[in-house]
């Protein structure tokens, strides 16, 4: 037994130090401190220069080091050679062989040994592919301060999956951001997504010089910024895209014909410009018929400046007939003028544009990365507590969501030009960037990257996994989520350990933000739902008080939400790091501080403290009922509004798209149309009335199969109620805003102890969608015979 013990030890000792040879003799660190940089002649001007430039100054910020540019090879000297595979030497030395044949805009990167000197061959399929190699070399070297290294030895070969990677950035007065940035600042923000694979960048140029587009942020004025991110596209090498509605009615030709005159100045001031976005009716609302004309009028003065450049259209705001006009169009008349289709929101489906979309013409996707609620991909499982406060443009860093959205779409498309209104989407632009070179790419490797280059190569795991946690904080019903904590210790170590990082960097100031207010919305939401608690207590006991010294207590433990409130602590920090994005970024984070063009346009700051309990509407309430009415009818609605919630045993209570109360509803709302904007965000409705569906699903089970039931629905508009698929006529019948409906449920459906409850969507087509039908809070009540 002993032999066999002592034998096995050494065999494990062997292999250890087997283990720990091969881990010596594979990936090694290798300093590239002052190493040599070649660049091909062949790599085409003026990218040549913007290459050498941006490794340059990419490398010298993180680590305070230049490479040295040679125009020869430098005996013992580390290197790193960029050049086109169509090259057969670099400066006289011989290109390595390529395993197989580079595709468009891809690279090879290899490392090889000669004696002491490492040299690492950036090989590009063309000049972009040699500024993607480069991209990925910045991704991978560990920059830190007087250092530069790279894990060797390597050998990787990659191209793109998707041709079009782009991001829309217009320098207009809606951005959350871009109006307050100068022009280094958009190249600085152009060139790290180009680091990350992105290939097209568009704008919004046309009519933009006029008083209204103008912001108290901007430097210069829209039409002369537009022409310089034309020059950076040139500069890149990559596309320029323009997004150019029409929002008058085609039919006028004196308007017409002034339009294609500021187009024509546009396309004539632009150095690069490869494609022009015309977006169907968002806005505008012109048919088809007049579109189609317009767009070949366009076309022939585009190719005038830009012969290559491509005309798109989106099928937006389209009805049916609209679209299979636009079909036949295309059926009869094929125009080449026209390079292909965007899908947007309100667009046909991604799939459906595929399909009915001939071969010959391709398809882009137009993904809002940036909006929360009111769009087309809503935050699943989110918290009414978010939807109020942080709001429909908040910092949004969602890698897996965004991922996840990428790979069940993109395989329908040619690839993507993101919407973006602002920088808090950044997480998201280079996720679909990475998916979008390689959809395979797992999200941890790309966060990883990610927060190795702007963070920091010591905080590559710590950073992705802090974004994953942010992500997790929105997941379900906020008051159980006990993580929002434990992400907010997370980075307030973080935070302890990087003074630097708190000061400058926008990225990581973003991802403070969040875990702060994260953690203080939990906190406000457990702590006024309690109060509000307390107050229905007090309530309850109106007939023992009387209702108004009933009302004035209730309100007043409510109002303890703003008269003591909590966790001030967080509340400051937040405001602080507001204050830094507004310095570092030009976040604009409130409409009365920062000068946002709008509450719903990222001004999180000015909900950070809107009511998570009812104390607004109370308010009201009481107000109303202290002016009318008997003391007998306002103890029935002291009752009915303390009852609301809890409606008493065998009887059931949902918030219909609230998913901490409504365990009952089996639908779930995405449709851009569940969460209300009303009064500017700061409404004084209950917070149920601000959470509604079309056409909810309900199901009951459990019920007493002696027992009378009634239904009572409140909402605004119709209420087409089915009950296990049997219309139900009602007793009583409010259409007005936060009125109530009720139906008797036949005895015949209850007694088997289950129901299903539906609604039939009411025809509601002539209305805008802001005026249809909702449905905010159902009960069923168990009545007394």
């Amino acid at each position: 037994m002993k032999k066999i013990f002592l034998r096995g030890k050494v065999l494990f000792i062997i292999l250890s130090i087997s283990s720990l040879f091969s881990e010596v003799f594979a990936e090694q660190p290798v300093s590239f401190r002052g190493a040599n940089l070649l660049v091909s002649a062949s790599v085409e001007s003026p990218v040549r220069e913007t290459l050498l430039r941006m490794l340059q100054e990419e490398i010298s910020e993180r680590s305070g080091q230049n490479l040295r540019i040679r125009d020869s090879w430098q005996g013992s000297a580390n290197t790193i050679a960029i050049a086109l595979s169509g090259d057969e030497t670099l400066y006289g030395r011989d290109l390595p062989e390529s395993a197989s044949e580079l595709k468009a805009e891809g690279f090879r990167v290899l490392s090889i040994k000669e004696g002491n000197a490492h040299a690492i061959w950036i090989i590009g399929a063309d000049t972009r592919g040699a500024l993607f190699g480069a991209g990925w070399l910045l991704r991978n070297l560990r920059l830190e301060r007087n250092r530069i290294s790279i894990q060797l030895p390597v050998d990787i070969q990659s191209a793109p999956v998707y041709p079009i990677r782009g991001h829309q950035i217009g320098y207009r007065t809606a951005a959350n951001t871009f109006d307050a940035w100068s022009v280094e600042q958009y190249e600085k923000y152009i060139r790290e997504l180009v680091i990350f694979g992105t290939n097209a960048i568009e704008s919004i140029p046309i009519d933009d010089d006029n008083a209204n587009a103008i912001s108290v942020h901007m430097k210069i004025k829209p039409g002369e910024m537009n022409t310089r991110m034309s020059e950076i596209c040139h500069k890149y090498g990559i596309d320029f895209w323009a997004w150019t509605p029409a929002t008058f009615d085609l039919r006028d030709q004196a308007k017409r014909k002034t339009e294609l005159e500021k187009h024509e100045k546009f396309y004539k001031s632009c150095v690069r410009l490869d494609h022009i976005f015309f977006p169907g009716g968002d806005p505008g609302k012109n048919h088809p018929r007049e579109v189609m004309p317009y767009l070949r009028d366009l076309h022939q003065i585009l190719t005038k400046y830009h012969p290559h450049a491509g005309m798109w259209i989106s099928l937006q705001g389209f009805s049916v007939e609209q679209v299979d006009y636009f079909y036949r169009y295309l059926d009869e008349h094929q125009p080449t003028w026209l390079m292909g289709v965007v899908t947007g929101p309100s667009s046909p489906s991604v799939s459906e544009t595929r399909f009915r979309l001939p071969s010959q013409y391709k398809h882009r996707h137009y993904p809002d990365i940036t909006h929360t609620i009111r769009c087309d991909y809503p935050v699943e499982n989110w918290d009414q507590a978010y939807a109020l406060t942080l709001g429909r443009e908040p910092v949004n860093p969602q890698p897996y969501y965004y991922a996840g959205i990428h790979a069940s779409l993109a395989p329908f498309t040619d690839g993507f030009v993101s919407y973006s209104d602002g920088s808090t989407d950044n997480v998201n632009k280079i996720v679909w960037s990475m998916r979008g070179w390689n959809p395979a790419l797992p999200v941890d490797e790309i966060m990883t990257q990610y927060a190795r280059y702007f963070f920091g190569p010591g905080l590559e795991n710590d950073g992705a996994a802090g974004i994953f946690a942010l992500e997790k904080n929105w997941d379900g019903p906020l008051t159980a989520n006990g993580g929002v904590e434990t992400t907010l210790a997370f980075w307030k170590q973080l935070e302890k350990e990087n003074p630097a990082l708190n000061r400058n960097n926008w990225r990581w100031q973003m991802m403070l933000m969040r875990a702060y207010y994260d953690a203080y919305t939990r906190r406000r939401l457990i702590y006024e739902e309690s109060l509000e608690r307390e107050a229905n207590a007090i309530l309850e006991k109106a007939g023992e008080y009387g209702a108004a010294k009933a009302m004035a207590l209730a309100l007043a433990k409510v109002n303890e939400a703003d008269t003591k409130p909590i966790a001030t602590d967080l509340r400051k920090r937040i405001e602080e790091l507001f204050e830094d994005l507004f310095r570092t970024i030009g976040l604009q984070s409130s409409v009365p501080k920062y000068d946002a063009s709008g509450y719903e346009r990222g001004a999180s700051l000015d909900f950070v403290d809107y009511p998570l309990n009812n104390r607004w509407w109370l308010a009201d309430q009481f107000e109303n009922l202290g002016k009318s009415g008997t003391e007998e009818e306002r103890l029935t609605r002291i009752k009915t509004i303390s009852s609301w919630e809890n409606p008493g045993m065998g009887s059931y209570y949902d918030d219909i798209s609230n998913i901490r109360k409504g365990p009952r509803v089996t639908t779930r709302s995405y449709d851009a149309t569940d969460v209300a904007w009303w009064d500017n965000g700061f409404s004084r409705e209950r917070l149920s009335f601000q959470l509604f569906q079309k056409s909810p699903v309900i199901e009951y089970d459990h019920l007493n199969p002696g027992a009378r039931y009634h239904i009572r629905v409140c909402g605004e508009g119709d209420a087409l109620i089915r009950v296990d698929g049997v219309r139900l006529e009602p007793i009583l019948y409010n259409k007005e805003k936060g009125s109530f409906k009720e139906w008797i449920v036949p005895l015949e459906l209850s007694r088997k102890g289950k129901i299903k409850v539906t609604f039939d969507v009411p025809e509601e087509s002539q209305l805008n969608w802001r005026q249809h039908s909702k449905i905010s809070d159902i009960w069923l009540l168990k009545v007394n015979p």
